[in-house]
């Protein structure tokens, strides 16, 4: 009798713990690791960096006050404001920011308004130039997700990619006056497959997905294909293909194009946590690639976020999460990335771009 009581309560403690399990969500999944490992803050960079991709998102002088304080820190020399924006918008956000000479670079959007109609393009190129002499030096951040070029302000232009022959004057334009055009295409490629058990980026799926029963949305490849003949036809345009052109899951993608135009460049920006999970392969790219690569955040403005990244690229750290800042699974490695390749994609390659 006393091993049939005993059997039960062994059972009901078992049966409690697998209860426990099931009730676990994977979006409230917090691993934390194990390991007794080297853990490595790193608060300054190793060489001055310029931030190929960031947005205004300090909305007071003295919010702006603060972030330049944060960039003195960690040792961001200037940082490029990608503001989707144009007319009185972009004309508001240049002058905020301006007052910090040096230390800004604002890019405007392009102006879609009217661009299903005859003569858009000369009209998009007259506000193209007008935010060029107000100081605006590039254009970006261009998006596409397929279904069109949707990022810029005022409106979007839906259907419209690209490569489409409207977008030909405008780039060139850009080529003509030196501003180099940085474009999001397409989606990591997760967000393109089932949200089942499979899927790598489950912990993001259920929300964020490409929806590809919508009518004329691109595929992930034609999206890729479109950012290669907008670059073929305009060799004099610089074209920087933000987030690694979303070829994550493979760079060899992105990398066969880099190879291929002197013009396209790829930045790394908010693709630390899908990158730093693959830290060989990462690492051999970087390598390969160390005079096409830019530094870029895309992810705020605080501290924290700028050491993370500095850890990813400057260290050998293994086996870490940061859930919080990238809200994966995932383990992250550091790259150790070699001081020739800091350089460059610090701040030499940047600069080349920015002349």
């Amino acid at each position: 009798m006393k091993a049939f009581y005993i059997g039960c309560i062994l059972f009901l403690i078992t049966s409690q713990m697998l209860i426990g399990q099931h009730e676990i969500l994977l979006k409230d999944y917090d691993p934390v690791s194990i390991y007794n490992i080297p853990k490595t803050k790193v608060s300054k960079a190793k060489f001055p960096i310029i931030d190929m991709h960031s947005h205004p998102y300090a909305m007071s002088d003295e919010e702006i006050k603060e972030w330049v304080a944060t960039m003195d820190v960690i040792g961001i020399e200037k940082t490029i404001l990608l503001t989707y924006q144009t007319g009185k918008a972009f004309d508001s956000i240049y002058a905020a920011y301006s007052k910090h000479k040096g230390r800004f670079e604002i890019w405007c959007g392009f102006d879609f308004t009217g661009y299903d109609q005859k003569g858009w393009s000369q009209k998009a190129i007259r506000e193209l130039e007008r935010c060029y002499n107000v100081g605006a030096r590039g254009v970006g951040e261009l998006g596409d997700k397929g279904e069109g070029l949707l990022y810029s302000k005022p409106v979007a232009a839906y259907g419209m990619h690209i490569d489409d022959e409207r977008m030909k004057p405008v780039l060139q334009k850009c080529g003509e006056l030196g501003m180099p055009v940085n474009i999001h295409i397409a989606e990591p490629y997760w967000m393109y497959e089932p949200a089942d058990v499979h899927n790598d980026g489950l912990m993001n799926a259920a929300n964020w997905k490409v929806d590809m029963t919508k009518k004329n949305i691109l595929s992930h490849q034609q999206l890729i294909n479109t950012l290669e003949n907008a670059v073929k036809e305009h060799p004099n345009t610089t074209f920087i293909a933000c987030h690694f052109a979303n070829c994550s899951y493979d760079l060899d993608r992105v990398g066969s194009l880099l190879e291929k135009y002197d013009n396209l460049y790829a930045d790394i920006s908010a693709r630390y946590g899908e990158t730093a999970s693959v830290p060989k392969y990462t690492r051999a790219f970087y390598k390969k690639y160390q005079d096409k690569l830019l530094y870029g955040t895309d992810m705020g403005i605080k501290e924290s976020m700028y050491n993370v990244t500095l850890r990813i690229l400057e260290t050998e750290d293994e086996h870490f999460y940061k859930k919080k800042l990238f809200n994966y699974h995932w383990p992250l490695y550091g790259f150790g990335l070699d001081d020739s390749i800091l350089k460059k994609l610090y701040h030499e390659n940047a600069k080349r771009i920015l002349k």
